[in-house]
């Protein structure tokens, strides 16, 4: 038995156990997670942080292993936004771009002619040795990213192996949807003797892969925002191409790393996934993503970008812009627990998540509780109370808060205060023990009237939050609607007790494809996205043409080709 087969009979059936429960949870959309989230001892060794520690300190400075083909090491320009120092670590590279395009080239067949089932019992395997450096993830992107340990731990350990395996079973199921062939049997009636005639074709149905695929990387979610698409088109037998994002590089060198050598090892060329870096001052992205061999792009970061990756002609384009993510207060059951509740999704790695919220409108005359009306001036000072509160907790707010990672963003947070609207709540100064030169900045909120639409349809990305009074529940409605439609969004989020005005939110918010969330409380929050159960990002607004991870985020990275034969 060859090596392809081994991997075919060995590793998928090794595997078919977790695929079987990925499949079942995509169909059902109840909870499930593979690799688990807590970085307990019990789950992953007494050593396992330590080791972790220890293999990110030793990689900086140094060269970074990976088995792809290269002429050249490139030093990449990333630094820690908690130390401010710079990495210096030295990634394999070309110094012609074309280069990664040609190699691609040069081993896609394999993998496109490999079946689905070689390809998932290889991929899934990659997820296993990937699980096995959760902690040295967690590290590279705190000090890529400016995440806090527990979201690092989380967002690129567990939860990234989560929607990888998710995209894994995505793709399978799609992939045999249809059988392999068929026996197509029409009757044509009867022959002069009266013998029932037929035509007999045999039919096989060919999933051919689109072509090359390129992975453009953001910075604040190097793994999370870029596996589902590296495993969407690998399991549909395309060869990848990731060009990260220069500031954020190492979190998925080292995915990259595992899935090469899971390859490797099982028959395939490393080249089937390959890492494109370059730094702030020779950007490559472009000459990649204009090669004519490129066919499908899957693009996470700004609008403007967006807007030419989508532009390009002959592409399959994926992707996830910004957007305007908006509250609508109308009532609650306890107000504590609502506020604390948007203090944190405020906060939460300084609101530099594409689902953060950032314009709360509350109605002028107050929301409703069980204690009667609480006043919008009330309202408005509990929320910048739990907001200070949650900034100024010597435990709680350096590591939900996290760093920020772009210069650029922390100047924003300051230029905020020059804006001629009313501060609600300054952003604070705060330390964190652990690192005192971090970059950290609470959220600013700042008051904003309805009429003043361009400074709300801008999105200020970091921890920046605008309160906007409104008449009643439906302005604010109509204004988070409009925003969503001509801006994007992701999230919308409401505190309502009221089910007719809950109906009406929905319509509303459905009409500009807004995933919509009610009266979350305690450690549940509207900027999370669960795998297997939530589509992130609908892809019917300007916030992103694609859905992590819905049936055509994979569909379109194959066509089905027909084979007739008449017997």
């Amino acid at each position: 038995m060859d090596t392809i087969a081994r991997a075919k009979h060995e590793l998928y059936e090794k595997h078919a156990g977790t695929i079987k429960d990925a499949v079942n949870a995509i169909h059902s959309r109840e909870f499930y997670a593979k690799y688990v989230e807590t970085p307990s001892k019990r789950v992953y060794g007494d050593t396992a942080m330590g080791d972790g520690l220890k293999s990110y300190q030793s990689q900086l400075g140094n060269d970074f292993p990976l088995r792809q083909i290269a002429d050249q090491g490139l030093t990449s320009a990333e630094e820690s936004p908690y130390t401010l120092e710079k990495h210096n670590i030295t990634y394999p590279s070309f110094k012609d771009p074309a280069r990664y395009i040609q190699e691609a080239d040069r081993v896609s067949n394999s993998w496109c002619k490999a079946d689905v089932y070689t390809r998932a019992g290889i991929l899934t395997e990659s997820l296993e040795r990937i699980s096995n450096r959760f902690f040295e993830l967690c590290f590279a992107t705190m000090h890529t990213t400016g995440q806090g340990f527990m979201m690092a731990f989380q967002a690129s350990g567990p939860h990234s192996n989560d929607r990888a395996l998710e995209a894994i079973a995505l793709g399978l199921n799609e992939l045999t949807r249809f059988p392999e062939k068929a026996e197509w049997v029409k009757p044509m009636g009867r022959d002069k003797e009266g013998n029932k005639m037929f035509v007999k074709l045999e039919k096989r149905y060919l999933p051919v892969p689109i072509g090359i695929s390129l992975c453009i990387g953001c910075s604040t979610f190097p793994v999370w925002n870029t596996v589902p698409a590296i495993y969407a088109s690998l399991i549909t037998g395309n060869p990848v191409i990731v060009k990260p994002h220069p500031m954020s590089i190492y979190p998925i060198a080292l995915v990259i790393a595992e899935l090469q050598k899971t390859l490797q090892d099982n028959g395939f060329d490393a080249e089937i996934v390959q890492l494109a870096v370059d730094t702030p001052d020779a950007p490559i992205t472009r000459q990649l993503a204009e090669s004519p061999s490129v066919k499908l792009i899957d693009y996470t970061g700004g609008n403007s970008f967006g807007a030419y990756v989508e532009s390009l002609p002959g592409k399959r384009t994926f992707t996830e812009k910004a957007g305007i993510n908006s509250i609508v207060l109308h009532s609650t059951r306890d107000v504590k627990a609502m506020m604390q509740n948007i203090s944190f999704s405020l906060s939460l790695y300084s609101g530099q998540m594409c689902t953060a919220p950032q314009n709360i409108f509350i109605p002028k005359d107050g929301i409703d509780t069980p204690d009667g009306k609480l006043s919008y001036e009330d309202t408005v000072a509990a929320l910048a109370r739990s907001v200070e509160k949650l900034a100024t907790h010597p435990k709680m707010g350096p590591g939900t808060l996290g760093a920020i990672q772009s210069p650029s963003t922390f100047q924003r947070v300051a230029d905020s205060r020059e804006s001629g609207f009313k501060i609600i709540q300054e952003s604070l100064h705060i330390e964190n023990p652990d690192f005192p030169k971090a970059r950290i900045a609470s959220p600013t909120i700042l008051e904003v009237p309805a009429s003043q639409f361009e400074a709300l349809s801008t999105e200020m990305f970091g921890p920046i939050a605008y309160v906007i009074p409104v008449d009643d529940y439906k302005e604010g409605v109509a204004i988070a609607r409009d925003l969503a439609t001509n801006h994007g969004a992701i999230t919308f989020a409401s505190w309502c007790l009221d089910e007719d005005a809950q109906n009406y939110m929905i319509d509303e918010m459905g009409q500009s494809y807004t995933s919509v969330a009610f009266n979350f409380v305690g450690p549940i929050w509207a900027n999370q996205s669960a795998g297997y159960s939530d589509f992130h990002v609908t892809g019917g607004n300007p916030a992103g043409n694609a859905s992590l991870t819905d049936p055509e985020f994979v569909l379109k990275r194959f066509e089905i080709v027909g084979v007739r034969i008449h017997h």
